[in-house]
């Protein structure tokens, strides 16, 4: 795993809102991972959250964008060590600038052949915590091109987004009704060939295109959450209990839902 970051990349992560890193991992850890996340995935049925909520995938828009599998590190060793891995943790606090990250949740995103796109949207509004310094890391286990639905980012868009929920809808301009000022910014597609990733900041605007193709594209990632955030009333994938022992402002510092990375 490669995770040597430079001054350069962190300012162009700070003032972009995202940032595409080069060859994360290698072509065996691509390998291990994919093997890992597919047998994750081959456990858990249609529920798209593994040991915790119950989300069934249904037929509707939404569940044809992509195939989602989110908190695999909860039941394979292999995802966890991986997602959860201290270096991964280290370069997204150094892009935030924020002392320490916890794991806020992973998901795997498949995009099957002839996916629906992906509107453009926004990540840190749907979760149990506000913060402008929310990151997540999409590590792409297939190449992702511009026919097989790469991720397209809005540069600067986090920099006039607030914490407003806009659905992710049929529509890719939806976005622009909450956030018409984002319109006059010029989409940027990130391609990545396989071991490849990008960070993106939780209040920038992404969205992904359908896939065209015959073929699936596979990607893994994981969100981090700035270590002393605090509960903002949403339930999001937190597990009853644990959602129902929170009031508004009480820290998400349960070591065995969100640990340290």
């Amino acid at each position: 795993m490669r995770t040597t970051l430079t001054p350069e990349q962190i300012n162009a992560y700070r003032g972009n809102g995202f940032l595409f890193f080069p060859d994360l991992l290698t072509a065996d850890e691509v390998e291990e991972l994919e093997t890992a996340v597919l047998e994750a995935i081959s456990t858990m049925g249609k529920n798209k959250i593994a040991d915790g909520l119950e989300w069934i995938e249904g037929d509707g828009f939404y569940d044809k964008v992509f195939t989602q599998r989110m908190n695999l590190w909860r039941i394979n060793d292999t995802v966890k060590r991986y997602t959860r891995a201290t270096e991964l943790g280290q370069m997204a606090a150094r892009l935030a600038g924020v002392d320490a990250m916890r794991i806020w949740c992973d998901q795997a995103l498949i995009k099957e052949p002839f996916a629906n796109p992906t509107a453009y949207h926004l990540d840190n509004p749907f979760w149990s915590f506000h913060s402008h310094d929310s990151i997540s890391i999409w590590i792409a286990l297939d190449d992702a091109t511009l026919e097989n639905g790469c991720m397209w980012f809005l540069p600067g868009s986090h920099k006039m987004a607030g914490f407003e929920i806009t659905p992710i809808g049929m529509d890719m301009n939806g976005i622009f009704e909450a956030y018409p000022q984002m319109a006059g910014i010029d989409p940027v597609p990130v391609p990545m060939k396989a071991g490849d990733c990008s960070f993106h900041n939780g209040l920038v605007a992404h969205g992904a295109g359908p896939n065209m193709t015959r073929g699936r594209r596979m990607a893994m990632t994981a969100a981090f959450m700035p270590d002393g955030s605090t509960f903002n009333g949403e339930q999001n994938i937190l597990p009853d209990d644990y959602f129902n022992s929170l009031a508004p402002g009480d820290l998400l510092n349960n070591d065995n839902q969100n640990p340290l990375v």
